[in-house]
């Protein structure tokens, strides 16, 4: 062999090694790109996941009086509330309105809102008092449990706190719903807030 051929044969195994390396990263992200599409292809739509709440509710509401702190003791609300759709069933308006002796008057207001890419719902609530919107709680219903979470700067002494929704009984007329505080990263959880609805027979609101 001489030595244009042997030159020609070290460029070859060259240009082998080089490009093997490669072809096995394109046939990962191959791959990976497979499995990401199918991973979005099998999530179920959530999209009608808020229809339960469209009507007109009575609501009966527990508020813990202070949070984070101990405390066994529970002021008690009783109210209305009215959802409607918004964009199809894609977003929904609760209209949220309660009373009570020793804890006075809430209005408040929920926008829930759709994520077709990430199938999951932002939850922002706001009230008459502050006339503002929080950070959104984010999160998803599987197997009719719908779990909702973010981060409050609002804990004890200033501590940023992490805060879980929970919807249960969503396919009855009987609907259950608790927030929840922790503040040691999610361990425990202490309920602060408990709402019952009962529905009303109230047609025209399903039409909106």
């Amino acid at each position: 062999m001489n030595i244009k051929h042997i030159r020609t044969f070290l460029i070859a195994c060259g240009l082998a090694v080089v490009f093997q390396p490669l072809q096995g990263v394109a046939q990962q992200n191959s791959g990976a790109a497979k499995t990401s599409v199918q991973t979005t292809a099998s999530k179920p739509d959530g999209q009608h996941d808020f229809d339960f709440e469209v009507g007109t509710w009575k609501i009966h509401l527990k508020r813990l009086d202070h949070r984070l702190v101990g405390s066994t003791n529970w002021v008690e609300f009783e109210g209305t509330s009215v959802t409607r759709k918004v964009w199809g069933g894609r977003a929904d308006l609760e209209e949220f309105e309660t009373d009570s002796p020793a804890g006075g008057h809430i209005e408040g207001l929920t926008l829930r809102l759709y994520d077709p890419q990430t199938h999951q719902w932002s939850l922002y609530w706001a009230t008459s008092k502050s006339g503002a919107m929080g950070a959104p709680t984010i999160g998803e219903f599987k197997n009719g449990r719908g779990e909702f979470f973010d981060t409050e700067p609002s804990g004890p002494n200033g501590r940023s706190i992490l805060c879980r929704f929970v919807w249960t009984n969503t396919n009855t007329d009987t609907p259950h719903f608790e927030q929840s505080f922790s503040e040691d990263g999610g361990q425990t959880w202490e309920v602060n807030w408990i709402t019952d609805q009962t529905r009303v027979a109230d047609e025209s609101a399903r039409a909106h």
